[in-house]
């Protein structure tokens, strides 16, 4: 039995876990899936990023929990060349994975919004 099970068990009191905790499980799981470029935020992270001087670290995913579970936009760019459909779906089911895995709560919803592609660098320039 782990330290949760005992928690619960005993009826101690209430587990929260704040929007940016999943936010950062979410992040994790999309940038390590193949074929993500990176994520992309929008213009309220852009203006943090400005205005504070540093990035948000939930840059590009925006998290909606309920009590009935929890729902995730993720904002992405994707690598040239990937089959979109199968990156999107393979994001779904790792960030799905992550929050469930990490929070024991239900994801309702994953919802990818491919910003971008984003094409690989090689070094070489063209004279």
């Amino acid at each position: 039995m782990d330290m949760f099970e005992k928690v619960y068990d005993k009826e101690l009191g209430e587990v929260k876990i704040s929007d940016d905790v999943i936010a950062v499980c979410a992040v994790n799981a999309a940038v390590r899936t193949p074929g993500v470029a990176s994520l992309s935020g929008g213009i309220m992270d852009n203006l943090s990023k400005d205005i504070l001087g540093k990035e948000s670290i939930s840059k590009g995913v925006k998290v909606n929990q309920s009590d009935e579970g929890i729902g995730v936009d993720v904002f992405v760019n994707v690598k040239y060349g990937v089959p979109i459909p199968e990156v999107a779906w393979d994001i779904q089911e790792n960030i799905k994975a992550e929050i469930e895995n990490m929070t024991e709560k239900d994801v309702l919803f994953v919802n990818i919004h491919v910003q971008g592609v984003e094409v690989e660098d090689t070094g070489s320039k063209d004279r």
